[in-house]
């Protein structure tokens, strides 16, 4: 819908979506895996090298101005053991559907779906406990087996680090346009996203861009800056490995709100630096995309 809300999904009946996730066989060691069915045109893949450096916000906010563009967008929530992408995008109590044959997305807007484990779960505490294989199977499932259209772009946010989920996607995606590194500016984080670099560097995939999240905070009182966590160091660990540095986007409560409420940030236009920063990173991604076409 135009002003935001999720869409109701009518379907003829709600089969037990658990009896269409299968469980997978295993892929020999040797054999490359068959690339996924799934029409998309570009997939961005958003990642870092660790926890807690603001990547689900980033991958939302990421999606939501693609779709503010008219750009059919899919959003894919690869962080199996901890999906938060429907919380921030106030999907939290949708759950996902099947039509007989396919899995159907839950519609954002007329240009945004989205597929997260957490539309599976019963409870939103239910932890998952799977094992690689298992996860590799329902990957591809909700790339081939989800009723998505046809998209211009599916954002896909994976969980920290460089294990199953992030090389299965790489492996069975088609279309990777490349991987968005978000990193916050301490050594820590850096360090961590410098071994993301690398491993997408493996996989052939290009670096679109390095975004520096929760760069500096603006006090309400004085309105200078206060770098809680330092700062340059995204752009520095960019220009170390001759990637894009897409930006700096500041630590802004407005954004945390934003996104605790269920309403992505990028949304609402603003007279504020951290919104200005979103929309020059976006330009700027977009800039990268279409060098690469």
């Amino acid at each position: 819908m135009a002003d935001g809300s999720p869409e109701k999904i009518d379907s003829p009946h709600e089969p037990n979506v658990d009896d269409q996730i299968q469980t997978p066989r295993p892929v020999p060691a040797h054999k490359t895996p068959e690339k996924a069915k799934i029409d998309v045109k570009h997939v961005i893949l958003v990642l870092s090298g660790k926890g807690g450096v603001g990547k689900s916000t980033v991958a939302v906010n990421l999606a939501y101005a693609f779709s503010a563009l008219g750009k059919q967008t899919g959003l894919l929530d690869l962080d199996i053991h901890g999906p938060n992408v429907p919380k921030m995008l106030g999907l939290e109590e949708y759950q996902l559907l099947g039509d007989g044959q396919m899995l159907v997305p839950v519609r954002m807007t007329g240009t945004l779906q989205v597929i997260s484990m957490a539309f599976l779960l019963e409870k939103k505490s239910d932890p998952v406990v799977w094992r690689g294989a298992i996860k590799m199977g329902v990957i591809r499932q909700f790339l081939s087996d989800v009723r998505w259209g046809s998209l211009d772009y599916l954002i896909v946010d994976l969980p920290p680090g460089t294990g199953d989920e992030a090389l299965t996607i790489a492996q069975i995606a088609p279309n990777i346009r490349g991987a968005v590194i978000v990193t916050t500016p301490q050594d820590v984080a850096t360090l961590d996203s410098t071994k993301a670099i690398t491993f997408v560097g493996m996989l052939e995939i290009p670096v679109l861009g390095v975004i520096e999240n929760m760069s500096g905070l603006t006090c309400p009182h004085c309105h200078g800056t206060i770098d809680l966590f330092g700062s340059g160091g995204g752009e520095r660990i960019a220009q170390e490995h001759h990637v894009p540095f897409l930006g700096k986007i500041p630590l802004d409560i407005k954004m945390r709100e934003a996104g605790d409420s269920g309403h992505p940030f990028i949304g609402k236009k603003q007279d504020s630096p951290t919104w200005r920063a979103i929309d020059e990173v976006m330009d700027r991604l977009m800039a990268e995309i279409e060098k690469s076409d």
